[in-house]
């Protein structure tokens, strides 16, 4: 599958990812940690890859990053 980029990212969240986290007091380790316990396979370094837009983030990966951060999708989607 080959992964486009869209105004210099391959995500829309990112910088929303960010700004929730940051918001919630969240390092990106503890938000992986997060997302492991949820059964998905994430370290800091892919937060950081998501956060910065060098990552492709599956639509399953967002619903579950909004139920870590405790928002709804449309939350991190709601810069698009």
């Amino acid at each position: 599958m080959k992964i486009y980029w869209y105004r210099n990212s391959k995500n829309l969240i990112g910088h929303r990812l960010h700004d929730l986290r940051i918001s919630q007091h969240l390092t990106q380790r503890q938000l992986a940690a997060r997302m492991q316990l949820a059964g998905m396979e994430m370290n800091e370094v892919t937060i950081l890859r998501i956060e910065k837009g060098v990552r492709f983030v599956p639509d399953y990966e967002v619903a579950e990053l909004a139920k870590a951060l405790g928002v709804s999708c449309d939350d991190l989607l709601e810069d698009c």
